[in-house]
């Protein structure tokens, strides 16, 4: 929940709306196949979309051949150009990649038509959603976006983040879920007292544990966390529901093998605010002197 003083500092305006969108079994259509579209492809697949790609068979990049003999029953390939309202029925969204204004700006004006949301490589006054830069470690999905105003800007602010993220962030996650799936069988109740109860104490074990303990959770430590937790109206300790000793995590820096364990469990802590303040501060700088080179 934001405080005033969050909302009093956001911007009045200009920016855009940021969201995951769920694709999965919707039908995108996908307008061009070079390299920009097979690009698409990559993240239409990682969101479970079905894919209907036009594009004549001459202009196709070699990665996108790749989707399409790999993926046969995700892509639904035509060798042929975009030709007209009719390839828009039944479709959820729109991606044409192509190198033709007229006929991209043609096709956003159909979707339009047909309040079907559309994105128009490169022709950002054109489209309903952007693409961004993207990270992703299993279930952790982070985009960086310039709402179409520097690509490339985007795609280096991504290097710092990576930067300065251990590599157990999508495990962890993956294991917070399991054990608040967990919780959710045993307390169903949605909303109400009992709801925002569940929600407090899944907040404040991830508070309290360091995240590179989740990544060593196990079925039976789970069940124990909620019976020593949750049943408890506490949070317990990694050692009350470990029996086996915590492995050291070795990893090598610029200094030599360092034991991992201490620095990657604090990255939500103050060693990734650092990085963080580093990419930011560098990224608006970068942005300054892009803006300064176009005037």
């Amino acid at each position: 929940m934001q405080t005033v003083s969050e909302i009093d500092n956001l911007s009045p305006g200009g920016g855009s709306l940021m969201m995951a969108w769920q694709l999965k079994g919707k039908r995108v259509l996908l307008v061009g196949g070079g390299e920009v579209g097979a690009s698409r492809i990559g993240h239409l697949l990682g969101a479970d979309a079905h894919i209907t790609l036009l594009c004549p068979e001459r202009g196709l990049f070699s990665a996108t051949k790749d989707y399409i003999a790999k993926y046969p029953q995700r892509i639904t390939y035509f060798d042929r150009r975009f030709t007209g309202p009719a390839e828009l029925h039944k479709m959820d969204l729109v991606l044409t990649a192509i190198d033709n204004p007229v006929a991209s700006r043609d096709i956003a004006d159909l979707c339009r038509q047909a309040k079907i949301p559309v994105n128009t490589a490169d022709v950002p006054e054109l489209c309903d959603f952007y693409f961004g830069a993207h990270i992703r470690d299993g279930p952790l999905q982070i985009m960086i976006s310039s709402n179409g105003n520097g690509p490339r800007i985007s795609a280096l602010i991504k290097e710092k983040v990576q930067a300065s993220l251990g590599g157990s962030e999508g495990l962890a996650i993956s294991k917070i879920g399991q054990l608040r799936a967990e919780l959710k069988q045993r307390v169903p109740e949605i909303g109400g007292p009992v709801g925002r109860k569940r929600m407090r104490w899944m907040s404040k074990i991830c508070n309290d544990w360091p995240m590179i303990d989740f990544t060593l959770l196990d079925d039976a430590m789970i069940q124990k966390i909620l019976d020593e937790g949750w049943e408890k109206d506490r949070v317990p300790t990694f050692e009350e529901v470990c029996e086996k000793p915590k492995p050291s995590v070795v990893e090598t820096t610029s200094s030599g093998p360092t034991e991992g364990v201490v620095r990657k469990a604090n990255l939500f802590g103050s060693n990734l605010l650092i990085p963080v303040a580093n990419f930011v501060a560098g990224a608006v700088f970068m942005v300054a002197v892009m803006l300064a080179r176009q005037r």
